[in-house]
């Protein structure tokens, strides 16, 4: 009977700590560095992992570089090469912080709610601090976030030349849905 107890307790316990951490791998990250010169560096990758913890408002997205897909496929093979991203070295772009004021999120109650997040971002080999907002929305109990900011590549170690084609300060959007 103490054997089925203590069992039951861990899969309650199980379950209980599952219910806090919310996932999607299928998350959106927008990289937006056009320019008057040029429309075309913008692109997309529909396939980022993502986490949320409801608990602690512990908060991680890790992108795969050869995802985002671009219109024009010269732009996309210049992202992946090393001059750029270089994919094959550095194949992920991860996000791993937390909600710094997380009071501000009701989980049980449907509404938007904006908060601050913080911590860092890493592009190839180079993680920098990262503080921005993000608007999470309660809805019939699912959660989504979304969250816009820049970043200067070349504080990445990405070259953007001095053409004028590619933005250097460039915009990033992360939408996700939790499961």
């Amino acid at each position: 009977m103490k054997q089925i107890f203590f069992a039951a307790a861990f899969v309650f316990a199980a379950v209980t700590a599952t219910a806090q951490s919310k996932t999607t791998t299928s998350a959106i990250v927008s990289f937006d560095a056009t320019t008057p010169i040029d429309a075309l560096p913008k692109a997309e990758n529909k396939t980022v992992v993502g986490m949320m913890d409801t608990k602690t408002g512990q908060v991680g997205f890790e992108a795969a570089v050869n995802n985002f897909a671009f219109s024009n496929p010269t732009i996309q093979q210049h992202f992946n090469e090393e001059r750029w991203l270089n994919s094959a070295k550095f194949p992920l772009f991860t996000f791993q912080g937390k909600i710094t004021d997380l009071s501000k999120v009701n989980f049980k109650k449907d509404g938007s709610y904006t908060v601050p997040v913080e911590g860092t971002m890493t592009i190839k080999d180079k993680t920098n601090q990262l503080s921005t907002t993000a608007t999470i929305v309660v809805s019939k109990g699912s959660i989504s976030s979304s969250s816009s900011f820049s970043i200067k590549l070349s504080d990445y170690g990405i070259d953007v030349g001095t053409k004028g084609k590619i933005a250097n300060e460039t915009k990033i959007t992360v939408s996700s849905d939790f499961k």
